[in-house]
């Protein structure tokens, strides 16, 4: 049996499967894991459409020759689904109070939410807190998702000019203990805050470089910069929750502040200036 991905001949060997379906199962995290999403299945020379996929996961694959396989960018329906959302977002603004009230339910039935609950629960969650609970201002969810649309579309310019925040964030984590200690509370969760926010954000724009094909080297000394500096990360907020000043102070200063630093500059080193 032959099988095929956007037209190439795939250079794999079957061992265990015996249906298509754990043929599929077992090329999904490869998919996945290079940045695509499969978007169209073909059985010796038949497109499969939505309703012929059980039975299609069933067939035995001595009873096939060819599965071609079509797949997207993820990038590109993650950029698609953001676009349709500022949309959603934008429409929901101008509708009175009781058109408010039903537009929830339709939403999440939506190709849109579908995807996003999917791929982006976080972004999914604060949709549904506009649209359903009211706790969150459509207009702070627009700027929420045109900040994702940026990180997708352009990542390593969005990565690039991330760089003034980082280094004012980590002069701010420098006086956190201090700040504990003279008991500025909110000073401090919002540095806490703040860090925290960024460090999100180069983590998700790293997935971007790294899937959009903007990463020169092999990624697996960055993922273990990326392991690393979470566990110090981890450290340092637990140290936060139990007020322990002392502990906060050096892993903020000689740990975490220099970690991200270092794995920021790591990134950013190891890209090209256009995907490939």
């Amino acid at each position: 049996m032959e099988i095929r991905i956007n037209g190439q001949v795939l250079d794999v060997s079957l061992e265990n499967e015996k249906t298509v379906g754990e043929v599929l199962s077992g090329l999904e995290n490869f998919i996945y894991g290079s940045g695509h999403i499969l978007s169209g299945l073909n059985i010796d020379g038949q497109t499969i459409s939505a309703s012929q996929i059980e039975e299609t996961f069933l067939k035995k694959i001595n009873e096939v020759k060819i599965i071609d396989i079509t797949t997207n960018p993820l990038s590109e329906l993650t950029a698609s689904s953001l676009i349709t959302l500022l949309d959603d977002i934008r429409q929901f603004e101008g509708l009175n109070f009781s058109e408010k009230s039903k537009f929830a339910e339709n939403w999440k039935e939506s190709s849109c939410a579908l995807f996003l609950n999917e791929e982006m629960a976080e972004l999914y969650t604060l949709c549904i807190n506009t649209f359903e609970n009211g706790v969150i201002d459509p207009k702070d969810l627009l700027s929420i998702t045109e900040e994702r649309l940026r990180e997708v579309k352009e990542p390593l310019k969005e990565f690039t000019i991330l760089e003034p925040a980082l280094n004012e964030i980590c002069e701010k984590m420098i006086e956190l203990p201090l700040d504990i200690q003279t008991g500025k509370d909110l000073k401090a969760s919002q540095t806490i805050q703040f860090f925290t926010s960024i460090t999100e954000k180069i983590l998700r724009i790293f997935y971007q470089l790294d899937t959009q094909k903007y990463i020169l080297t092999n990624t697996d000394q960055l993922v273990s910069q990326i392991e690393s500096f979470a566990e110090i990360l981890k450290e340092l907020l637990d140290a936060y929750a139990r007020s322990d000043t002392v502990l906060v102070g050096d892993l903020a200063e000689y740990e975490v502040s220099v970690k991200v630093k270092e794995l920021y500059t790591s990134i950013l080193e190891n890209c090209r200036e256009e995907n490939k």
